[in-house]
């Protein structure tokens, strides 16, 4: 087995790499690695359905779609992540166990009585701290999880936290749970260094674990499908199943609610309607929105060339765009 100890803390990087380690590597691979804030969404899931976008955008927060499934999760640095990439036997993608236990193990050796709850959660005390998933890639599966060691719990809930009632479909929806970090289980102070480093020298002395170091061109191989697939919103936003978008709000010049029907991304039906008042007609302004994505850059941009103030007396450009959202 090779273990890679990946100080890259680029979301869009850390995500590429592990498709990069699991379709041009042929060793067993463990990896351990810590974004800066993102939030993480899973394979089949509606993003816009899983984020808070007025928070997400206020405090400039990435978000990135990854190869498994499951649901949306918040990575900080005070959270580790930690990558197994073996061969995909019979009982392999049921059996979380397997990869699960060394982290269960090093734990037990902090004095921290660690399980694994229901599907795929680790638990101390009946309270989460690390979620995982799985994805196969011809004969080899990826198992990663998140490792909750001393997370800012308030970004954690706040940039997952969406209107329920917004965004109906069929994509997998995340589910609140209790959560804690290992840190307040300590029975002496640890930082998250040190028990990143003690997870990696338990699995490299659990499975005679030799460490790599990522080459440059490893590295220029990565960075390209960050450009060509990580980093862009047909990935991340444009990859969600069809869903159906409905808000509604409120302003001084009356309310809006804009309905959205949306199929990779594109918006194939825009529905507005409310108690506004205007001069022109709104079907102008729901054809300008069918057929382009939905996404602020473009509802700003196709909605700009209008003088708004015609279809919505005292609701400006801000508003409306705000509503699509």
């Amino acid at each position: 087995m090779i273990c890679i100890d990946n100080t890259n803390k680029n979301p869009y990087f850390n995500l590429a790499l592990e498709e990069y380690v699991l379709t041009h590597f042929d060793d067993d691979i463990f990896m351990l690695w810590i974004n800066n804030p993102a939030i993480i969404v899973g394979k089949n899931q509606n993003t816009l359905a899983e984020i808070n976008i007025e928070y997400v955008k206020e405090h400039n927060i990435p978000v990135v779609r990854r190869l498994s499934g499951g649901g949306a999760v918040f990575h900080d640095p005070g959270n580790i992540n930690f990558t197994f990439i073996m061969p995909n036997t019979d009982d392999s993608f049921t059996n979380f166990k397997k990869y699960t236990r060394p982290i269960i193990d090093v734990l037990a050796d902090l004095g921290i009585d660690a399980k694994l709850s229901g599907r795929n959660d680790l638990t101390i005390d009946g309270r989460k701290f690390s979620g995982n998933a799985q994805y196969i890639h011809k004969n080899r599966i990826l198992h990663h999880g998140t490792l909750l060691f001393s997370s800012n719990m308030s970004h954690l809930v706040n940039a997952l936290k969406v209107n329920p009632d917004k965004i109906k479909g069929k994509g997998i929806k995340s589910v609140a749970s209790r959560v804690t970090n290992i840190e307040n289980h300590l029975k002496t102070n640890l930082s998250i260094e040190e028990f990143k480093n003690m997870v990696m020298k338990h699995v490299m002395e659990r499975y005679g674990g030799v460490e790599y170091i990522l080459s440059d061109k490893d590295i220029n191989n990565v960075e390209k499908m960050v450009q060509e697939k990580y980093s862009t919103w047909e990935w991340n936003y444009g990859h969600s199943p069809k869903y159906n978008f409905t808000k509604q709000t409120r302003f001084a010049g009356g309310s809006i609610e804009i309905n959205f029907d949306v199929q990779n991304g594109i918006i194939q039906s825009a529905k507005i309607y409310g108690d506004f008042f205007g001069k022109r007609d709104v079907s102008d302004i729901e054809k300008a929105l069918n057929g382009i994505r939905h996404s602020e850059e473009d509802i700003r941009s196709a909605l700009s060339p209008y003088p708004l103030d015609e279809y919505f007396a005292n609701i400006s450009l801000e508003d409306i765009v705000s509503t699509c959202l």
